[in-house]
């Protein structure tokens, strides 16, 4: 959540007229009218990472007694190592392939490479990754426009990175107070360039007034020529477009440091709350599902008297709870969870049933707790308790059983019948693990015991070049970074399970397809147009495993699809490998520096999990190995276009 909340002294209406919008009351000016009138307008952000620490915090003191302490040096070389080592999964900002790449490079060792990384993986500054990188990995060889520069970005080793650098280089080499200094970072970050052409000639040269008294020094005045003063504002004005504000930037890295901490010395608890942040958002539970795995974290299900409502920690394992199954609400886990606490852990199915008869839990609850294994460790079968749980319900609501309160008759006062009723059940063997897995799939949006996709998890990885994970993130990554590398119409290839078909009639009567595919991680809509409908009809069928290959459809305000070219069987699809044939050489002999640097950024923005192409540069004749991406012809397009 974000949100701009205009401040005042005064009740905000005796400023600026107010309206209401959905509930809310809001100002009927803009932002910016609002600032020229001279009112206080903040923005809060809404974070759902800091429930995450706060729900960590309770978790560790519940489970070991501790009450987490976070390190104030924040030079935790333990927590250092997560980025350096690439395992960022859950560390606030660092989760992208590329970022997670740039840290691995990096390798940071404080919070001041924390800052930077936050500030510097966007569109623009991106470009300014390689000499940052080798900056801290060669110490005393950074370089600067001018020797005057260099206390002002020795700590980015020499890159202008934040928009605070940009004003302590006005004030420091022309003189300008810090009022004026943040007036020309403005003008600089909103190119306004009438503005920016008067204020080069201030920071040049100065300003005085009408009696020659020096305003601004500049910086012909402070003893740095001319030449200089004019590169170091074309280097200002060139990344004030994009630059950072740093106490935005640190504040984010303390958050981000927080996590990574939390992580590497309370790692169950942290993945629980995790977790337990994305309950019902089935786009993200599985991705943490599947680091949990990479940590060695075993995934419980759902379990009658061990469960509550959300995930739990148990002996370094993570208990599913049973708020996310589906068709038992919160109101029903409540009054399972009150029971079980005041009367003890359920014996057997059918003393729960007895037990809960009187709390409004109703028989389709209960069908979701069997399917979803919540009682698998009662002694009979999911299969057996499906079979046979509506006709233990009856017996127990059965009229001979209900006995209204403080009612007696004859028969009371006769000797007691001890005789216990006998509850039948209809014995099956269990269900196979296929059958299991999709009832949990089913009840919980997820597969906990396994995945059916578990078992060529490798090969998947090798035929495809993304993943659900991937395509879900795209709209987040553009709206975050203003950019992604991934394009609408780009060629993708993904691999998974078709769980749904729904066919449709053009208008042309022939026949296309809206087909729903998931992979490890989620599902993805794949739309099949009557083209390409003729070629893999005999494909869309529930539960076939295929690879598909096709566009990236990226609209706004859209999901991203991906438009098939063709579908086939999985089985059948060699894999791809980067072979020697598939291989790009760049000259970049005739190269400018900043040239090798856009292409150097380029090269690590475009790399990741997935490639099928090679890069080679050449350099005087000498070739040298720089990575793999997996190339398109949007790609390469960008790649010409660098070096031309």
């Amino acid at each position: 959540m974000h949100a701009g909340v205009v401040i005042t002294k005064n009740p905000v209406d005796t400023y600026v007229p107010l309206y209401v919008n959905d509930g809310n009351v809001t100002t009927q000016y803009t932002m910016t009218l609002l600032e020229e009138l001279g009112l206080l307008k903040m923005d809060f952000l809404g974070l759902r990472t800091l429930t995450v620490i706060a729900d960590t915090i309770k978790l560790v003191k519940q489970n070991r007694g501790i009450d987490v302490v976070f390190d104030d040096a924040m030079d935790d070389p333990n927590v250092y190592k997560l980025w350096g080592d690439g395992k960022t999964v859950g560390i606030f900002q660092f989760e992208s392939q590329g970022m997670t790449n740039f840290m691995k490079e990096l390798k940071p060792d404080g919070l001041e490479d924390i800052i930077a990384g936050v500030s510097l993986y966007r569109p623009g500054p991106m470009d300014q990754i390689p000499r940052y990188i080798k900056g801290k990995l060669n110490p005393g060889h950074n370089e600067y426009t001018h020797p005057a520069l260099e206390p002002i970005l020795n700590v980015t080793y020499g890159c202008m990175v934040y928009q605070e650098q940009v004003m302590q280089i006005v004030r420091d080499l022309a003189g300008y107070s810090l009022g004026r200094a943040d007036l020309v970072r403005r003008a600089m970050g909103k190119k306004k360039l009438d503005v920016m052409a008067k204020e080069r000639e201030y920071f040049i040269h100065g300003q005085t007034d009408e009696d020659g008294n020096i305003i601004i020094p500049g910086c012909v005045r402070n003893g740095i020529d001319e030449k200089s003063a004019n590169k170091i504002f074309d280097e200002m004005a060139e990344f004030a477009k994009y630059a950072f504000n740093k106490s935005h930037a640190a504040a984010y890295s303390v958050v981000s440091y927080r996590t990574a901490y939390l992580k590497y010395y309370y790692q169950e608890e942290f993945m629980a709350a995790m977790l337990n942040s994305y309950l019902g958002n089935l786009d993200k539970i599985p991705f943490y599902i599947d680091e949990c795995r990479r940590l060695n974290i075993e995934i419980l299900k759902p379990d009658i008297n061990k469960s509550y409502t959300k995930f739990t920690v148990s002996d370094k394992k993570i208990r599913f709870g049973m708020g996310s199954i589906k068709n038992v609400g919160v109101a029903a886990v409540n009054s399972i969870v009150q029971e079980r606490e005041e009367n003890g852990e359920f014996e057997s199915f059918t003393d729960f049933c007895e037990r809960i008869k009187d709390k409004g839990i109703n028989k389709k609850c209960i069908e979701c707790l069997i399917k979803a294994g919540a009682f698998d460790e009662m002694g009979k079968t999911r299969a057996t308790l499906l079979a046979s749980y509506e006709d233990i319900l009856d017996t127990i609501n059965s009229g001979n059983r209900k006995v209204f309160e403080n009612q007696v008759t004859m028969f009371d006062m006769m000797e007691e019948d001890t005789t216990e009723i006998k509850y039948h059940y209809t014995e099956l063997k269990e269900l196979d693990e296929r059958e299991l897995l999709i009832l949990e799939k089913e009840m919980l949006g997820i597969y906990v015991s396994g995945h059916p996709l578990e078992k060529i998890r490798d090969e998947i990885k090798r035929k495809t070049n993304i993943d659900s994970l991937t395509i879900k993130a795209i709209p987040d990554e553009i709206r975050d970074n203003g950019s992604s590398k991934y394009r609408d119409g780009q060629d993708v290839k993904y691999a998974g399970s078709i769980v749904s078909v729904k066919k449709k009639y053009t208008k042309r009567n022939t026949i296309m397809a809206f087909v729903t595919v998931e992979d490890l991680y989620g599902s993805v809509e794949v739309i099949v147009f009557d083209s390409a409908y003729s070629r893999c009809s005999n494909l869309l069928v529930n539960d076939s495993v295929v690879l598909v290959e096709g566009r990236l459809s990226l609209k706004e305000d859209e999901e991203p699809k991906i438009v098939v070219n063709n579908i086939k069987d999985f089985a059948s699809v060699e894999e791809t490998k980067v072979r020697s044939g598939n291989l790009v050489k760049i000259n970049i002999t005739d190269l400018t520096d900043e040239q090798k640097k856009r292409l150097k950024g380029a090269i690590k923005f475009f790399s990741g999990d997935f490639v099928n192409c090679k890069l080679v540069v050449i350099d005087n004749g000498e070739e040298k190995p720089c990575g793999a991406v997996y190339m398109t012809e949007e790609i390469l397009k960008q790649f010409k276009e660098i070096v031309r």
